[in-house]
């Protein structure tokens, strides 16, 4: 069954699609919850099988429109009428810097932030709920709302009728490729939710994190140990030791397996029949050139300026924690190689000699981008940390999969790089948060990041691949 068959048995009727649409529009820009919902990628799925469909777009973005007007004008209701009870709802009663980040914005622009707030992802939600509960005129908050919604609706709601409509033109997938996409989307949904959970869990504020603190202080042993480990701040790093444990155990697992396979697993050889029948305009194209960016005269180009940076500021610990994680990614990439022996399921004469398992790119982007955004997440507050985390995953998932369509890989070897890498990323974090470190701000990220950028293009345009 093709995944057009397949997406018009599994799409509501368009009825319940409009309301669906309306019901996420309304909800994303409901106080409490809304702060809590994805509503971006929930509305742009649902309009893309409306144009799957091809649907009215009118219809389609009067209830957009509808939906976020309710969802606004709920809020400032809400906020109007229960102004002592609201900061003692859940979840603001837990982050009550979402109502103060609200507040200043609020104050910043006047009534022109009912405006504005509504395209501000982080104050969106709760915008509203504040200039009820400041008295804003109602007059004046209607207009704001209806003149916003006019403009959010097309804004959030084309882009994904059009990916609906054009989609199939786009791309020729090979016969099976499109129920892998859909598993892909479940698992990365599922590896969303669990990510952010567990990021949740375990840090200071965290369940996870409380039972544990709770339970050090009734046992001695255990005391010690969680003394041992506490640092700035009295905090223990446990989602660094979490992403060690886990990391190690799949890697241990899976290289076992791979030694004891003694060749492609089954599923291994469906995925490079997949990959191979993918007939996608400049893809190849694009993979040589992520090839280059990610060898070893890549990750040069961009770690130089950085490092050179580090060596002027004299944060001889930070640069020292980076290069120590490079360079042992490098190391345990060789060592594995020589070790396992697993033979490319293809090899190019710039890869000759060259060994599969574990994936030296896909390892060597896990540490650089994974260590890059945990620098950059501890000078952050906590809740801007998340998308540092998964900027990072962004950029280094391509990197891996480009050697799926360049066919000098097996998909197993990607996993086994990407989990080597994190156990290095779990370690370096770890000896780095043994003690209280300096600050690494101000940095001058922006000369910096150009800085790579042009040596990443020399290196692309002038030396060869390896």
């Amino acid at each position: 069954m093709s995944l057009t068959e397949t997406l018009l048995q599994l799409a509501p009727p368009p009825e319940m699609l409009l309301l669906i649409v309306g019901a996420i529009a309304l909800v994303e820009s409901l106080a409490l919850v809304g702060l809590l919902l994805p509503g971006v990628v929930l509305i742009t799925a649902a309009a893309s099988l409306a144009g799957h469909q091809d649907m009215a777009v009118t219809s389609l973005l009067l209830a957009a429109f509808i939906g976020a007007i309710l969802g606004d004008g709920i809020s400032f209701a809400l906020g109007y009428t229960q102004r002592e009870r609201v900061t003692r709802l859940w979840p603001l009663s837990r982050h009550p810097e979402w109502l103060a980040r609200g507040a200043r914005f609020f104050q910043r622009y006047g009534s022109l932030s009912v405006f504005f707030g509504r395209f501000v992802g982080p104050v969106r939600p709760v915008i509203p709920l504040i200039a009820g509960m400041l008295h804003m005129s109602p007059r004046a908050f209607l207009w704001a709302n209806l003149a916003s919604a006019a403009l959010w609706a097309p804004a959030y709601v084309l882009p994904g009728y059009l990916l609906g409509q054009t989609w199939q033109q786009l791309l020729t997938f090979p016969a099976g490729f499109e129920q892998l996409l859909i598993a892909v989307g479940v698992a990365v949904l599922v590896l969303v939710v669990a990510f952010s959970w567990l990021r949740q869990q375990v840090s200071r504020s965290g369940r996870v994190y409380r039972l544990l603190a709770r339970a050090a202080r009734r046992y001695p042993l255990l005391r010690r140990a969680w003394l041992k480990q506490s640092w700035r701040r009295g905090e223990v790093p446990l989602a660094s030791w979490l992403l060690l444990i886990f990391s190690l155990g799949g890697l241990s697992g899976l290289t076992i397996a791979v030694i004891r396979q003694r060749g492609p697993f089954p599923i291994d050889l469906q995925i490079q029949a997949l990959f191979d029948g993918l007939v996608v305009p400049s893809l190849p194209e694009v993979s040589q050139l992520l090839a280059r960016i990610g060898d070893m005269y890549g990750i040069l180009a961009l770690v130089l300026p950085w490092g050179l940076w580090l060596l002027a500021r004299r944060h001889m610990s930070a640069l020292a924690h980076i290069a120590a994680g490079l360079g042992g990614i490098a190391l345990l990439n060789t060592l594995g190689k020589a070790l396992i022996g697993r033979p490319r399921p293809d090899t190019p004469d710039y890869l000759t000699g060259s060994l599969a398992y574990p994936s030296a790119h896909a390892s060597s982007a896990v540490v650089l981008y994974g260590l890059a955004a945990a620098f950059v997440a501890q000078e952050l507050p906590y809740h801007r940390r998340f998308w540092v985390y998964w900027l990072a995953i962004a950029l280094t998932l391509p990197m891996a999969l480009s050697r799926l369509v360049i066919g000098v890989h097996w998909f197993t070897d990607l996993l086994g790089g990407g989990l080597l890498g994190l156990v290095v990323c779990a370690l370096v974090r770890l000896a780095w948060q043994r003690k209280p470190r300096a600050s690494l701000t101000p940095c001058p990220w922006l000369a910096l990041a150009v800085a790579s950028l042009i040596l990443l293009a020399t290196r692309v345009a002038l030396l060869p691949p390896v």
